[in-house]
């Protein structure tokens, strides 16, 4: 899978619009064992209010294009485009190793699900907001992985689901962490236990 800070596939491509991309992953530039210890842990929120379209996305990066098809672009390899809509190519799932060809076997994961965010903070927030949160590119909060493993993790937190592929854990509790101490959303007394151990001998992660 192309790294996925890789600069937008689309640029250049007619009908698109550019999203420019950090060089460095913001959970890598960061002193991420600082931006844990920042963190708010609380109770977990009530659902009360609750729904996918408190969260607007995707939105609109072109003509008949979205921020999906950005993500598809970015993290992917050999992209095939039918005007700016991905049509074909290959990603390779963080989550599981899996190897995808067909778009459609590919989920554009939010790194902090929206429920999970609704029940961290992102309640009190207007539409507006949580339509930046639920389309941000420049976070790490979006990634391309598949469906079965998006499905599978749902809107858990890393103390009740991780990444079947235990190479990934570093980047995805970092990135965890990154997408959480930006937004100024809580975590829990398990999920925050999770998270240390997680980036426990990820010596990147403590680097100031």
């Amino acid at each position: 899978m192309a790294a996925a800070f890789t600069a937008v596939l689309a640029l250049g491509v007619t009908g698109c619009v550019p999203v420019d991309e950090p060089d460095t992953p913001p959970s890598a530039a960061g002193n991420v064992d600082q931006q844990l210890g920042e963190l708010t842990v609380a109770a977990a929120g009530s659902m009360k209010g609750y729904s996918r379209t408190r969260f607007p996305h995707w939105r609109d990066t072109g003509k008949n294009c979205d921020v999906r098809d950005t993500v598809l672009q970015r993290d992917g390899e050999g992209i095939k485009l039918s005007g700016c809509n991905v049509v074909g190519g290959r990603w390779e799932s963080a989550y599981d190793g899996l190897a995808l060809t067909d778009p459609a076997d590919v989920d554009i994961d939010h790194m902090v699900p929206l429920a999970n965010a609704w029940r961290s903070g992102a309640d009190e927030w207007d539409d507006s907001k949580r339509g930046d949160f639920a389309n941000d590119l420049t976070r790490p909060q979006l990634i391309a992985v598949s469906l079965r493993s998006n499905r599978a993790k749902g809107d858990q937190d890393p103390s009740q689901w991780k990444p079947a592929n235990r190479s990934y854990w570093c980047q995805y509790a970092a990135d965890w962490v990154t997408v959480k101490h930006y937004w100024r959303l809580t975590v829990t007394s398990a999920e925050k236990a999770a998270l240390t151990d997680m980036l426990e001998g990820c010596t990147w992660a403590n680097k100031p």
